[in-house]
Parts: structure tokens; C-alpha cells; sequence
């Protein structure tokens, strides 16, 4: 049996970095961890192929080769997969799929002849069994979760891993908090379920001994949901981290109550984490009770921001508008808070209602649901009726982007970010920064217009002066501003 397993188009957004990937010649920011995981389940005696469509065009001749096309994807990549599926469909082949977009979504999609739902653990080795037979459903799914410290390694063979700017791994799933908008606890359940230590030491050695060395994203949905257990992994990355001299640099995603654990922090830069995702939201305590977000209303967020940063780690940002009790000032608010914290990588989105959430639900309920989910949270977008005219809100939304992301300001923050954050330890300079820091020069320093390359210079003599430690933060961010910038233009 001849399988090809193929990962979506992810377009240019936020997350995706598409802009700034030719400052080190890569393809894409990260690798489609889910589905090389998903080929270590698959029958040794079958033949794979692997096409992310995100580092190289899925042509006709892949897809006729191929008995079945196994498609794995996110929200945020559905009209890819409809483009995939109907060309898979046409060559008259076989179509499984699976990943966060189909739980939910799966009537969406007529040509899919098999889907395989939620955990893939639980479901595919049923698929399997059903298919060898000739007996397969069109649905598989389930609410039980897997023991994660039984999932196998991830077939990285099947990938160019000098394509990608970052590595993937994956710690834990779930997440204790229940936010509305949030769909990780109807996926992934509210009980963090995490692997040994042991497993993580055996696929950190993978990577290792395939040759990668750099960025490496763990890919929780909150890597500190089970603090106890999260703590004994850290003791144990560390060691591994020093035996062999710090060959990777880890981020995350966690919860803002990361900054109430100094016991943890301190313990997530020894083993090399030097950034996390945190899901700040909103300045507007009213809102983050409405949606939920207790975690975020028992702390004083700007000092959990700075207090993060302190500890060695950078603090990027997710913020959202369009809260049923935002205040008429919300976006000055965001602006403010935005700027103070010094959070340099700030994704603020409107409100989206993601199918499978509690606030799908509501607002389903409520007569409010208007259209279908993007999945990207930044194109202005709305699929409900907002409390807020929409219009207003839409301009408000424009209004903080273009101020947060205009040069001056943009440069501004980069400073206050500096300014808070305290490197714990000297990190190495590889040739990618290397070269990323000279396409810097020809990029932001030369070919940029107006003013954005005199801001680039004074950060640059500002950093070397009095942040020297922190030089390279302040050259990448400097890089992660051109991509922003160029979104804004789409």
C-alpha cells in the first residue's frame, strides 16, 4: 500500500513567518509534527511519502503514485485541504483524514472518504484494522483519551529537517483552565496528560544524533498544566541541555501563572527555554471574567510580563478584541498595555467563535453566529455579531495594529523589552543568526524606506551599548517586525 501523507498550505499570517524565512533561507517555521507521528501508526509494510505544501508544491505525479492521500490539518488550512482533496478525488484515490480541523468540521468536507477524529491513538489503529478488513466507516472517533507515554517517535526521515527554521516535539496535551473561546479542552481535555521524562530525554537524542541543532518548539497547549511533574522533566532536560552544551533552544506555550512559580522559571531557562506564549488577551479585567480567563484576572499581568522576562525568557503575546464587555477604550488599552509590557511579538486578533467551544455554543444560542470560522484570528474577520458596532470594532482593531506595528513604535517596544529582560545565560551564535543578522543590515538597514531604517540603526547602536547581552534578541526582533509589517500591508 502506497500512502502519502500531506500537510496543508498554512497562508501568510501571523504564525506563519513567511516573510522573514529568506533572512536564513528556510521554508517554513515549523514541521507538520502531528502527521509524521501519525506514519510511526501506520503498517510497517506500507510505502510513505510525506508533502508539506509549505516547503515544496503537491504535483499530479505524487498523487498518482499514491494508493491513499492521508491529509492532516489545522482550521486555519481548510481551503487548502478542499484544494487537495478534490485534486486527490479526481485522480480517484482513496482520502483519510484527520487533525484540529475535522472534529468539528468533517460534514464540511463531502470528498473525504474516511475521517479519523480526536486522538489519533484511539482511533486509528480501528480505522486500520476496519480498512485491511475492507469493512472502514467514514467516521472514527472517540472521547476517551490516550496514555501519551505510549505514543511512538515521530518518523523524521520523512522530512527535510533543513527546510524548516524549528523543530517540533510535544510534551504534554490538555490544559486545566476552560477559557470560552478556547477549543483545547473539547480536543484535548482538561486533565494534562504528559509523557516521562525518559521519552522526552529519547526524542531530544533523535534530534541530536539526526544533526539538529537550534530552535525547538514544544508544542503544548500548556506546557505547565501538571507543575509537579513538568518540574522533575526540567531537572532532566537541564542535564541532558549541559552534557551536551545547550544544542537546542527551546519555546513554548504556557499559562501567565508561570510568573507565580519561581521555582519553575528559574528551572525552564536552565533547561534552555528562552521564550513563551502566553495568552494575555485583555487589560479589561470585565472581559477576561466574561470569557473565563480567571487565571489572568488573580494576577497583576504587566508585572507577570515583566517578571517573565526577567527570568531570561521572552514574552510573546496573544490578545484578543471583541469581548462582549470590552470598554469603548479598549483598543487605547490594548495599545497601552501592549507598549508597556515591552511584548514585542504581539498577535491580537478579533474574536473568533471556533466551532466545538463554549462560545460557539453561546452564541449559537444567542442568535449570533453570522458565518464560518477562518481559523486565523488576525484577518479582521468576524463569524458572530458583536456587542460592539462591528464596524467600529473592525476600525478600533486596525487603528492597534497599525500603531503597534508602525516602525517608531515597534522599535520603541523592542527597547522596553530589552530593557526588562535578563539573559541567564550567554548563548551560542550559530551561522543561521549569523546570517540573519547581515540580511538584517541589507533588508532593514539599506533597502528598508523612510524612517524604519533609522529606528533599525538606533536599536542596533543601542543594544551593542548598554544590552550587549541581549544583542541577538534585539536583532531578531528587529527581523520579526519586517514580517509584521508586511502583513499589515496584505
Amino acid at each position: 500500500m502506497k500512502a502519502l501523507l500531506v500537510y496543508p498550505e498554512i497562508p501568510d499570517t501571523f504564525w506563519s513567518f513567511k516573510h522573514i524565512l529568506k533572512f536564513i533561507r528556510k521554508k517554513a517555521a515549523h514541521v507538520p509534527l502531528g502527521l509524521i507521528t501519525i506514519a510511526s501508526m501506520l503498517p510497517e509494510d506500507w510505502e510513505l511519502k510525506l508533502v508539506d505544501m509549505n516547503v515544496e508544491q503537491l504535483t499530479d505525479e505524487q498523487i498518482t503514485w499514491a494508493d491513499l492521500v492521508l491529509i492532516g490539518a489545522m482550521v486555519i488550512q481548510k481551503e487548502s485541504v478542499k484544494e487537495v482533496v478534490a485534486r486527490s478525488k479526481a485522480a480517484d484515490k482513496t482520502v483519510i483524514a484527520g487533525g484540529p480541523l475535522f472534529p468539528s468540521m468533517w460534514t464540511e468536507f463531502p470528498g473525504v472518504d474516511h475521517f479519523v477524529l480526536n486522538e489519533a491513538e484511539m482511533t486509528m489503529p480501528i480505522f486500520l484494522k476496519d480498512f485491511i478488513a475492507g469493512k472502514a466507516q467514514r467516521v472514527y472517533d472517540t472521547d476517551k483519551k490516550p496514555d501519551i507515554t505510549k505514543t511512538p517517535l515521530p518518523r523524521w526521515e520523512l522530512i527535510k529537517m533543513d527546510l524548516y527554521a524549528s523543530m517540533s516535539i510535544q510534551y504534554s496535551r490538555g490544559c486545566p483552565f476552560d477559557c470560552e473561546f478556547c477549543d483545547i479542552v473539547n480536543l484535548n481535555g482538561r486533565r494534562p496528560r504528559v509523557k516521562s521524562s525518559e521519552q522526552m530525554i529519547r526524542e531530544f537524542e533523535v534530534l541530536y544524533n539526526l544533526g539538529w541543532r537550534g530552535r525547538l518548539f514544544v508544542v503544548d497547549d500548556n506546557f505547565i498544566g501538571n507543575r509537579v511533574k513538568v518540574k522533575a522533566t526540567l531537572r532532566e532536560l537541564t542535564k541532558w541541555q549541559q552534557e551536551k552544551e545547550y544544542p537546542f533552544s527551546l519555546f513554548t506555550e504556557a499559562s501567565v501563572n508561570l510568573a507565580q512559580d519561581e521555582e519553575l522559571m528559574q528551572l525552564m531557562t536552565s533547561a534552555g527555554f528562552d521564550s513563551v506564549f502566553l495568552g494575555l488577551e485583555t487589560p479589561a479585567e470585565e472581559s477576561l471574567k466574561e470569557c473565563g480567563k480567571h487565571q489572568n484576572t488573580s494576577i497583576d499581568l504587566l508585572e507577570a510580563v515583566k517578571t517573565i522576562q526577567g527570568h531570561g525568557m521572552e514574552v510573546m503575546g496573544g490578545f484578543i478584541i471583541g469581548f462582549d464587555n470590552d470598554p469603548p477604550n479598549i483598543f487605547d488599552k490594548q495599545i497601552k498595555f501592549i507598549q508597556n509590557s515591552g511584548v514585542v511579538k504581539a498577535m491580537i486578533g478579533l474574536l473568533n467563535a471556533i466551532p466545538g467551544t463554549r462560545l460557539h455554543q453561546r452564541l449559537q444560542s444567542e442568535g449570533r453566529l453570522t458565518e464560518g470560522c477562518t481559523g486565523d484570528n488576525c484577518d479582521g474577520s468576524l463569524n458572530f455579531i458583536p456587542k460592539m458596532d462591528a464596524q467600529t470594532l473592525r476600525d478600533g482593531y486596525q487603528a492597534v495594529l497599525n500603531y503597534i506595528y508602525s516602525p517608531k513604535e515597534y522599535y520603541a517596544r523592542v527597547l522596553q523589552f530589552l530593557d526588562n529582560y535578563k539573559p541567564t545565560r550567554r548563548k551560542r551564535i550559530d551561522k543561521l543568526e549569523i546570517r540573519a543578522f547581515f540580511r538584517s543590515i541589507l533588508y532593514l538597514g539599506i533597502l528598508d524606506k523612510g524612517m524604519s531604517k533609522i529606528y533599525y540603526w538606533k536599536l542596533l547602536i543601542k543594544a551593542f551599548l548598554f544590552h550587549r547581552k541581549s544583542f541577538g534578541e534585539a536583532v531578531s526582533s528587529a527581523i520579526f517586525g519586517y514580517h509584521f509589517r508586511k502583513l499589515l500591508q496584505k
